[in-house]
């Protein structure tokens, strides 16, 4: 048994754990309302489902569709909610119709029937799974409360949600939001009223930010360093793009090209990424074990591409098509 004074998300701090390059998320999603009491260890199962419906979710989750069971307390429990992305579709299904729904899902069948509507909101999930690590029933249900506070007393735009396991527990709090999947880790009640408005105006919130899911580590290392580096220029970026990491470059430091716009101005950085051993523990389960050692990206370095070369490489891309 791990020591109950005794947090991973509190001993990662310690470590020196980064939170950049940790965000690693599939872009197919299912989120399946079902009430937090029955959760289970794993991130798709409930004590009170009926061993077929495990089966199909497990199925689901094989295709390459990652499944997360989802909560609110003003939620109808005689009905299940499930949003599907990037598909940005929501659904309300009655339990007697879920399998042939999700079977639907899975077989790539037309949604048409089952009457789904447009999500037009950011989607906002927040770990609080604690039968799978306690740092996310303490520090998840707490930020969870703290961001439902702020959405209602200020009425924003925004889909809150409770959610299973998002990956890191030892980054908790954590937080994903679709559709973009940007991912966060260790918001604390201080935070929640700036990410929301990050969030709000489509732009993420660095001093929490895990980097985007659809990025590489490496890249989402990079892409943190670059919107602190325009930060700190009081450059407001209008476009980003992370480039591919050249196939050549396959050992323990890349570089990774980030390009930028704003307004008339634009410009390519150019950071250095190399891994770092970190001794840390993924888990509370792990407490008792200790740290064991564990490979973490990083930027070493980050500069501006001078624009000869800047412009030499768009005119060489040109050339190529």
């Amino acid at each position: 048994m791990d020591n109950p004074k005794q947090f991973c998300a509190v001993e990662s701090v310690r470590a020196g754990d980064p939170l950049p390059g940790t965000a690693t998320h599939p872009e197919r999603n299912l989120l399946l309302s079902w009430p937090r009491r029955y959760w289970e260890r794993n991130l798709r199962h409930a004590s009170n489902m009926a061993p077929s419906l495990v089966t199909r979710l497990d199925s689901l989750a094989a295709s390459g569709r990652r499944v997360n069971l989802i909560y609110r307390r003003q939620e109808p429990e005689d009905i299940h909610r499930i949003l599907l992305f990037p598909e940005r579709l929501a659904f309300v299904i009655t339990p007697d119709r879920l399998e042939d729904f999700l079977e639907d899902v899975q077989q790539g069948h037309d949604l048409a029937p089952w009457a789904g509507r447009p999500v037009n909101n950011p989607v906002m999930l927040c770990c609080t799974h604690g039968k799978k690590d306690k740092c996310c029933a303490k520090f998840g249900y707490d930020t969870y409360r703290a961001l439902q506070a702020e959405i209602a007393q200020r009425e924003l735009p925004v889909d809150l949600w409770e959610s299973s396991h998002l990956g890191g527990c030892r980054l908790a709090a954590s937080l994903i939001t679709f559709p973009s999947r940007r991912k966060y880790g260790r918001i604390g009640r201080d935070h929640t009223r700036a990410l929301l408005e990050h969030e709000i105006r489509g732009r993420a919130y660095l001093p929490c930010y895990r980097g985007n899911g659809g990025l590489t580590p490496p890249q989402q290392c990079a892409e943190t360093a670059a919107l602190e580096w325009l930060a700190r220029h009081e450059i407001n970026a209008e476009a980003l793009v992370v480039e591919p990491i050249p196939p050549e470059q396959t050992g323990e430091d890349v570089e990774v090209r980030v390009r930028w716009t704003s307004g008339s101005d634009a410009g390519v950085l150019v950071a250095q990424c190399a891994q770092r051993e970190v001794q840390r523990v993924d888990t509370c389960a792990d407490l008792e074990e200790g740290p064991t050692s564990s490979w973490c990206w990083m930027v070493s370095a980050i500069t501006l591409e001078p624009p000869e070369v800047t412009n030499a490489s768009q005119i060489s891309c040109s050339e190529k098509h």
